[in-house]
């Protein structure tokens, strides 16, 4: 397991909700979904690369992780509503949220936040099983992202909505 890579288990788990979508929207599930395999690996790759970028900024205070996570938070957040707002092929992890999102009626920002969390809860688990009770690469600023993303993508849908559809529509 420690020959694979953040990434590499990024495309393992986005492939994994690929299926999840299939499995949810079964004959609902249009074919271009699938261009989230190629992306899959794009945001695999890309993650191994931030993670190498990211090596090479200093993290010695906490302040500074606290305002980078922060950050993240909000591009993120920001990004993820643009592409609900457009309607267009998203990574498999905001794909799976919409999946559930359509099918139970529930607003895409709250889903987001149960699986977030829900992610968390299974990342702290299968930490405790695999690392001899000890919890690895799970911490506060995790936490923090799961419960606050979906919070951000609600707060940027209901204020650019309109404006990004009027752009859109032209």
């Amino acid at each position: 397991m420690d020959s694979f890579s953040l990434g590499t288990w990024l495309i393992i788990w986005n492939c994994a909700l690929i299926v999840g979508q299939v499995l949810i929207l079964k004959k609902e599930f249009q074919l271009i979904q699938l261009l989230q395999i190629p992306l899959s690996f794009l945001f695999g790759i890309f993650t191994d690369f931030g993670v190498w970028c990211m090596s090479y900024v200093s993290n010695q205070y906490y302040a500074v992780r606290l305002l980078l996570v922060i950050s993240g938070i909000v591009l993120l957040g920001f990004g993820v509503a643009l592409s609900v707002i457009a309607n267009v092929i998203m990574n498999s992890g905001e794909a799976f949220v919409k999946a559930i999102s359509d099918k139970s009626g529930i607003i895409f920002g709250n889903v987001k936040i149960g699986f977030d969390i829900g992610c968390v809860v299974l990342a702290l688990v299968i930490s405790l099983f695999l690392f001899d009770g000890k919890i690895v690469g799970t911490r506060e600023g995790t936490i923090l992202t799961a419960l606050l993303t979906g919070i951000v993508v609600n707060f940027f849908v209901k204020r650019i909505s309109e404006p990004v559809n009027n752009v859109l529509s032209k």
